[in-house]
């Protein structure tokens, strides 16, 4: 997995030795499988996502933004700040009489992945609504089949190309601004995957490869999107101010924990990028006033910490990689707190 950390976040300001450092922090850590760079920066820094601040790319090694199991991330002083620095593991290999295929060498992930993968492969966002309209969709199934699944032939209306493989999607939330009340977008949830046999006109002939529910008339018919989770996914602060709220959370789940998808109500036009890390605060109880009676609202708590995998223009994918408790829809998400440790060197 790439780990494209540029030039400017090398250069980035880094921070003191007593802002942020765990003061458990080992000097020298070394990668073992099943790692991810959250988990490193976390052995390292009381907050994860200030990895770039001190991160420092070693020019004797060929390409320093991949990080490998048996790699060694050790911390030291470069002009009276601390910087993690890499040094290139051998690997280890253990002898056998036994002939077994060796696994190519795989560079740790950023984060934990399979739920981003699994999730990108079934939900998208349509920013505009009234795209729908220029979109393929199913008009019918064969033999006048209402409803269609895996090995039958359905018929869909729109420009597809016969050999290529299409995904099948529903039209699922709509997520509105609670304050505005504007649409920010419509959530497409995969119900399968179809490949295009044949066109008249503009009637195409298609074979259902895959399904996971039935498959309806008015169905959207969509090219897949083949996304490769690479380097973009660098946990990082946003460089501006943002302010949102967990939109929702897809599949109508409304208590949230670690490792699970939300969607917020901020995306690209607000600046944010995939990497950017957001802090949750919990809203604070409704109580009464003992004395005047009015409905007062408790002060919020950091409860968590969300990092975007997928920006669409109105609204966000993220992904929760902290819960010191339970999360739910409506909780605040602002840029993070950057508090200060305790660590002495």
């Amino acid at each position: 997995m790439a780990l494209l950390l540029g030039t400017a976040l090398a250069q980035a300001q880094g921070l003191g030795w007593e802002q942020g450092l765990r003061s458990d922090a080992p000097d020298r850590y070394t990668v073992v499988r099943g790692d991810t760079l959250w988990d490193i920066s976390g052995r390292f820094l009381r907050h994860p996502w200030q990895w770039p601040e001190v991160w420092q790319v070693n020019p004797q090694i060929r390409n320093p933004h991949l990080i490998y199991p048996g790699d060694v991330v050790y911390l030291y002083d470069c002009n009276g700040r601390p910087c993690l620095g890499l040094e290139r593991g051998q690997g280890e290999v253990r002898l056998s009489p036994e002939v077994r295929r060796v696994p190519v060498r795989e560079a740790i992930e950023p984060i934990p992945l399979d739920a981003v993968r699994h999730f990108l492969r079934d939900h998208r966002v349509v920013d505009d609504p009234e795209a729908l309209n220029e979109l393929a969709y199913v008009v019918a199934g064969n033999d006048r089949r209402i409803i269609s699944g895996a090995g039958d032939r359905i018929y869909a209306r729109g420009e597809l190309q016969r050999g290529l493989r299409y995904g099948i999607y529903r039209v699922g939330d709509r997520y509105q601004d609670a304050a505005s009340g504007e649409l920010l977008g419509l959530e497409l949830v995969s119900i399968g995957r179809a490949r295009a046999e044949r066109s008249e006109d503009d009637i195409a002939i298609m074979q259902v490869v895959s399904a996971s529910q039935e498959v309806r008339n008015d169905d959207i018919v969509l090219p897949l999107e083949e996304r490769e989770l690479v380097s973009e996914f660098v946990p990082r602060a946003p460089d501006h101010d943002v302010q949102g709220t967990i939109l929702a959370v897809p599949g109508g789940v409304r208590f949230i924990g670690r490792l699970q998808v939300v969607t917020l109500d901020r995306g690209r036009r607000d600046g944010l990028e995939i990497g950017h890390v957001l802090q949750v605060e919990q809203q604070g109880e409704r109580v009464i006033d003992p004395r005047t009676g009015e409905s007062l609202r408790l002060p919020g708590t950091d409860a968590g910490l969300i990092m975007i995998f997928r920006p669409y223009e109105k609204v966000s994918y993220g992904l929760v990689l902290q819960a010191t408790r339970t999360l739910e829809v409506g909780d605040h998400v602002h840029n993070p707190r950057r508090g200060v440790g305790v660590a002495q060197r």
